[in-house]
């Protein structure tokens, strides 16, 4: 127009664009929450599984397996087991490490001893024996451990016993939990197989104020000398 100037560009503010943000996906040890609007506590069991497992590198399809090493000697001097049984190279193993009972074991060494009662061998550990008969409800879980003798060139540990207990789905411990304390159920003994393999018909244990879901578990060299706590080999966890 007459007697305007012209304007000059570099006179304007400078324009902004429009940049769009993505809201990130909170997560808890690398893993994405399976509901993003809920807190770690509600994310649910599918979930709870997945850390579990994942921090300790156990496979889970149903059921839970796990491959242990054990530093012990055990009286054969070829426990391989069958032709199709395989002994793990040494790269493969580590030491189960040494790990607390905890204050419910029912091994004898704080009051409660289950490895002196007659029918405490057995796989499926859902329900009591003896005196009773209930049955603990929950999630079924199948539970796979197989012992390496690593004093013994890595055999698979044939022979060896396993005790393991855990809390049922209330985050009680039968023989000492005031409720449960006339039941025995989530407690046995098996003896590992040719393939140093030992399993377990149970359910998925509750998580308690401090922590996760988690199962005991002692070793012992024989079926004979799990009948006292004095004679296991190790006690450890799988947490």
């Amino acid at each position: 127009m007459p007697g305007s100037s012209p304007k000059n560009v570099e006179d304007e503010p400078p324009r902004r664009k429009a940049v769009k943000t993505k809201q990130q996906t909170p997560s808890y040890e690398g893993r994405p929450y399976a509901k993003p609007e809920e807190e770690l506590v509600d994310q649910g069991l599918q979930f709870d599984i997945g850390t579990l497992l994942s921090r300790r590198g156990v496979l889970f399809a149903g059921a839970g397996a796990a491959a242990l090493g054990l530093a012990a000697c055990s009286d054969s001097g070829d426990s391989s087991g069958s032709g199709t049984t395989t002994a793990a190279s040494a790269e493969d193993l580590t030491e189960i490490p040494e790990e607390t009972a905890g204050p419910y074991p029912g091994d004898g060494s704080n009051g409660p001893d289950i490895l002196e009662q007659s029918g405490v061998v057995r796989s499926d550990i859902r329900s009591s024996f003896g005196d009773s008969t209930t049955a603990a409800e929950g999630v079924g879980l199948d539970i796979e451990l197989t012992l390496y003798d690593m004093a013994n060139d890595n055999a698979r540990f044939e022979g060896a016993a396993v005790y393991l207990w855990h809390c049922n789905r209330d985050g009680e411990y039968s023989m000492y939990s005031e409720a449960i304390a006339n039941e025995n159920y989530l407690r046995g003994v098996q003896v590992a197989d040719a393939d140093g393999v030992v399993k377990f018909t149970s359910i998925f244990p509750a998580c308690y104020d401090g922590r996760w879901p988690h199962m005991h578990f002692e070793v012992y060299q024989s079926l004979a000398d799990a009948t006292s706590y004095s004679n296991k080999l190790r006690t450890s966890q799988l947490a």
